[in-house]
C-alpha cells in the first residue's frame, strides 16, 4: 500500500512544522555553554520533550529520534539505533547524559546499543554538526544530550509518577517508577525506576533475505531442500534474536541555597539482548564443501541463540557555587566515574537436530567451543566551568580531564586493550551588539592514546600439505595454531587539536532572521581506529585500524534563515562541511575478496575470508541542507497544523567516490491536532531510494513510513492526572531497511507495531 504523496503536497501547500514542539521561549539547553533559551539559540538544534518520549513507544535511542531533521538512525535491531547527525556516526557524535559523555563501548561496534537510561527523561537535546563546540563535548558530527532532574539544582515538590506499556511487533511491555520529594526542606532525592520485556519483533512477509538469494539467478543449482528452507525462513513472520531485555535505576539527592547546590547521583543499567546477526568467515565453517562458496558471507550461527548482556554503574558528582566575586562570578563542577561491561555468549544449539545427520562436522560447530568475549570500558570524567559574565558579555572558561581503559577480552576479541587521556581547555563568548548576535567558542584538546596490535605469523617450518585433507580440518587447525608465532607492537600517539566555532545572528525584520555559523574542529582518531585487528564478526568483516592515521578537521559553514509570521513560519538550512583527513572503513572490493578466498583455500589467507576492511583517510566533503515551513490554524475548538520537512546529504571524497554509508534524501509529513487534553498525532516518512553508494555497497529501496498516535489526559479528582496513549508505528507494514546499517539485507526494520502506553502522575 502507497499514499499519494500529492495529497499530502497540497496540504502543505499552505501549512507546516518539523517538529510539532510546543513553545520554546522557556525551555532551557542545559549542554549549552552560553546561557539562553532554546529559542534565542542559532544553532540548527532540536529539543524533544519528555512528554513526547513518554507517550510514544519503547525503542532504541537513534529510532527514537529518527523522525528530527538532520537525524537518522544506524538500526541493529530492534535494542541498537545509534544516532546519526547529518551524515556522521560514531565517535564523531556523542551521546550525552546531563552534559557528560555516555562511556558505554559503542563505538566499538554497530552491534553495540547506546546504554542510556531512558526511565525519566525532562527533554533530549540534539545539536547538529560542528557548532556543538559551543555546547559541552563538542564533535565533528554534535552531540545528543539526555536531560533529567536526578541531581535538583532547585528545590523540588513531592511527584510520583507511575508508568505501563505493551506493544504488539513483539509482545513487549514495559514498567516505570518516578519518585521525588524534598526532605526537611533541605535534602531533595529522587529515585527512577524502569522495566522493558521485548520479544522478537515481527517483519513484513518476505522481508528477511540472505545473501544466497540476494544471487539467486546468478546460481540455479540450489537443491530443493535449500529451496524450501529459503522460502520457510522468508515466512517465518519474526526476526529470530531479535529480543530485547532492560532493568534501570536511578538515584540522586541534592541540596539548595542562595550559595548554588552539591548532589550526587548512582545509576544502574543492566540488559541483555539478542545479535540478530552474526556473520562467519571460512575459518569457521566445517559443512563440507556443499556449503562452501554458495553460503559465503551467510550468517553460519543462524538458528542459533547469540546474545549480549551489559551491565552499567555511573556514580555523578555535580555542583554549583555562586561566588559573585568582581572576577569570578560562579563555578560549576562536576565528576562522573563509570563502570561498564558488555559480554557476547553463544548458546548452545537444542532445537536443529533433524540438520544434524546432514553433516556430522556440523555437530562439533554448534558446541561452540569458542567462549564469551567481554567489552569492558572503565572511564572517570572531572572537571569546571568558571564564569566571568558581567551585564555586557556572557563568558565561560571550562577545563575538562577525562581517563578511560578500554579492553576486549574473549574468543572473538579483535582488539589488545587500549588507553585514552584527555585533557581540554575551552573559552566560551556571548555578546549582543547593536545589529546581531555572537556566539564564539575556542576549544584546546590533549589527547594520548595508548595500545598495542599483534601480528601473528606461522613458522616457517610449518607443513602446509595438511591443509588440503578435510577430514583432518579440525587436527590441522590445532597444528597451525600451533607453529603461529605472535608480535606485540605497542604505540603512544598524542594528538594536540584546537578548534574553533562562532555564529552570527541577525533580525533582517520583524519576522525574518538569518544566522551564520562556522566551525573548525579537529578530532582525534578513536581508539578503534587505530587499534582495531581482527574479525568483527558483527559487521562480518576483518578490521584493521591504522595507527599513523591524522586528526581529521572538519571545516564547517551552515546557512539558516528563519521566517515567523503569524501562524506560518518556516526555516531552511544549508551547510557544507570540508573534511580533512576524513576517516573512514573502507571494504575490499569484489575482486580482491575472490582473491582473498583462493589464498584461504591455499592456507595463506589471515583473515578467515571474512570481508576485509581497513581503516584509511582521505579529504572529503559533506554538504546538504534542511527545511520545513508549516501553518497553525483553529479547527473547531482545538488548533491544527500541517507540516511538511525535507532533508539531504551528500559525501564523496575529494579523490573521487561516494562516502559509504550514508542515508538517502527523505520527505516528513505530519498532522497534529490538539483540543485541551487531547492529541492527535500522525507521521507519514518518505524516504527515498539510495543509488549514491560507495564501494562495495549496493543500493537501498526507499520505503514510507506512517506512523500514529492518539493521547489523552484525564484529570482524577484533584489527586492527579492519567495519561492514556495509543500508538501505532509502520502501519502500512513496509519492509523498511535502513541503508546506514552493516546488516540492512538480514535485520530489516520492524513490522506493523500498535500499543498502548499509561502515565499516572500525582
Amino acid at each position: 500500500m502507497k499514499i499519494n504523496k500529492l495529497i499530502f503536497l497540497l496540504l502543505v501547500g499552505f501549512s507546516t512544522n518539523n517538529v510539532f514542539a510546543d513553545e520554546m521561549d522557556e525551555v532551557v539547553v542545559s549542554s549549552a555553554y552560553i546561557d539562553k533559551a532554546a529559542s534565542e539559540l542559532a544553532d540548527p538544534i532540536h529539543i524533544v520533550s519528555g512528554d513526547d518520549i513518554a507517550s510514544e513507544a519503547t525503542q532504541s535511542l537513534g529510532e527514537t529520534l529518527d523522525e528530527l531533521l538532520g537525524v537518522s538512525s544506524a538500526d541493529y535491531g530492534s535494542a541498537v539505533g545509534q544516532p546519526i547527525i547529518r551524515g556522521m556516526s560514531g565517535t564523531r557524535v556523542k551521546i550525552l547524559e546531563n552534559g557528560l559523555v555516555n562511556r558505554d563501548v559503542s563505538g566499538l561496534g554497530a552491534d553495540h546499543l547506546n546504554d542510556v537510561d531512558m526511565s525519566n527523561v525532562q527533554q533530549i537535546e540534539v545539536v547538529r554538526g560542528p557548532s556543538s563546540l559551543l555546547y559541552t563535548n563538542g564533535t565533528v558530527g554534535g552531540i545528543v544530550n539526555i536531560v533529567d532532574n536526578s541531581i535538583a539544582m532547585k528545590d523540588v515538590e513531592r511527584l510520583f509518577k507511575v508508568g505501563a506499556e505493551s506493544q504488539s511487533v513483539n509482545d513487549g511491555d514495559s514498567r516505570s517508577f518516578f519518585f521525588q520529594d524534598n526532605v526537611g526542606g533541605d535534602i531533595n532525592i529522587s529515585f527512577a525506576y524502569k522495566n522493558t520485556s521485548l520479544g522478537n519483533f515481527d517483519v513484513p512477509n518476505g522481508a528477511i533475505m540472505h545473501e544466497e538469494e540476494e544471487h539467486h539467478d546468478e546460481d540455479e543449482d540450489h537443491d530443493d531442500h535449500e529451496e524450501e528452507h529459503e522460502e520457510h525462513e522468508e515466512n517465518l513472520g519474526f526476526l529470530a534474536n531479535s529480543d530485547f531485555e532492560s532493568e534501570s535505576f536511578k538515584f540522586g539527592a541534592s541540596t539548595t541555597g542562595d550559595w548554588g547546590y552539591l548532589g550526587f547521583s548512582l545509576g544502574s543499567i543492566e540488559s541483555l539482548y539478542g545479535i540478530p546477526y552474526h556473520g562467519e568467515g571460512h575459518g569457521h565453517e566445517d559443512h563440507g564443501d556443499e556449503h562452501g562458496d554458495e553460503e559465503e558471507g551467510h550468517d553460519e550461527h543462524e538458528g542459533e541463540r547469540i546474545f549480549a548482556n551489559t551491565d552499567s554503574e555511573k556514580f555523578d558528582i555535580r555542583g554549583s557555587f555562586n561566588i559573585a566575586g568582581n572576577l569570578v562570578k560562579k563555578v560549576d563542577f562536576f565528576m562522573r566515574d563509570t563502570d561498564y561491561s558488555f559480554t557476547e555468549q553463544h548458546a548452545e544449539e537444542a532445537h536443529e537436530e533433524e540438520h544434524h545427520d546432514e553433516d556430522e562436522d556440523h555437530d562439533e560447530h554448534e558446541g561452540h567451543s569458542e567462549g564469551p568475549t567481554t567489552f569492558t570500558n572503565d572511564a572517570i570524567e572531572a572537571g569546571a566551568i568558571f564564569d566571568f559574565s558581567n551585564s555586557t558579555v556572557s563568558q565561560k572558561f571550562a577545563i575538562n580531564f577525562v581517563n578511560e581503559d578500554t579492553s576486549v577480552i574473549g574468543a572473538e576479541a579483535f582488539m589488545t586493550p587500549a588507553s585514552r587521556d584527555e585533557l581540554t581547555f575551552g573559552y566560551y563568548l556571548s555578546r549582543s551588539f547593536d545589529s546581531f548576535d555572537l556566539d564564539f567558542g575556542v576549544r584546546y584538546d590533549m589527547i594520548d592514546n595508548e595500545g598495542s596490535i599483534v601480528s601473528t605469523h606461522e613458522d616457517e617450518h610449518h607443513d602446509e600439505d595438511e591443509h588440503h585433507d578435510e577430514d583432518e580440518h579440525h587436527d590441522e587447525d590445532e597444528d597451525h595454531d600451533e607453529h603461529e608465532e605472535s608480535e606485540v607492537a605497542y604505540y603512544d600517539q598524542a594528538f594536540n587539536n584546537t578548534s574553533i566555532a562562532f555564529n552570527i545572528g541577525r533580525e533582517l525584520s520583524d519576522y525574518i532572521s538569518l544566522d551564520l555559523g562556522f566551525s573548525s574542529v579537529e578530532r582525534a582518531p578513536s581508539t578503534t581506529e587505530m587499534f582495531m585487528n581482527g574479525a568483527h564478526l558483527a559487521t562480518a568483516r576483518f578490521e584493521v585500524g591504522n595507527v599513523n592515521l591524522n586528526s581529521e578537521t572538519s571545516n564547517n559553514i551552515d546557512l539558516t534563515l528563519n521566517m515567523n509570521s503569524g501562524s506560518f513560519f518556516a526555516k531552511a538550512t544549508v551547510f557544507m562541511n570540508d573534511v580533512d583527513n576524513y576517516i573512514y572503513l573502507q571494504d575490499e572490493t569484489e575482486e580482491e575478496h575472490e582473491e582473498h578466498d583462493e589464498e584461504h583455500e591455499e592456507g595463506h589467507d589471515d583473515h578467515g575470508g571474512l570481508i576485509l576492511a581497513n581503516y584509511l583517510q582521505q579529504d572529503a566533503e559533506l554538504d546538504g541542507y534542511e527545511i520545513e515551513f508549516g501553518n497553525t490554524m483553529d479547527v473547531g475548538s482545538g488548533e491544527l497544523t500541517l507540516s511538511f520537512g525535507r532533508d539531504e546529504i551528500s559525501g564523496e571524497f575529494s579523490n573521487g567516490g561516494n562516502i559509504p554509508r550514508l542515508n538517502p534524501a527523505r520527505n516528513v509529513f505530519k498532522l497534529k491536532y490538539s483540543e485541551d487534553n487531547l492529541m492527535f498525532g500522525l507521521t507519514f516518512k518518505d524516504v527515498e531510494k539510495q543509488n549514491d553508494i560507495g564501494i562495495a555497497e549496493t543500493n537501498t529501496d526507499g520505503y514510507q513510513m506512517l506512523n500514529a498516535k492518539l493521547s489523552r489526559s484525564f484529570n482524577l479528582g484533584g489527586q492527579g492526572d492519567l495519561t492514556v496513549s495509543l500508538f501505532g508505528n509502520n502501519l502500512l507494514d513496509e519492509i523498511a531497511r535502513n541503508h546506514s546499517s552493516y546488516v540492512k539485507t538480514q535485520v530489516p526494520l520492524p513490522g506493523k507495531n500498535y500499543g498502548i502506553r499509561f502515565n499516572l502522575t500525582f
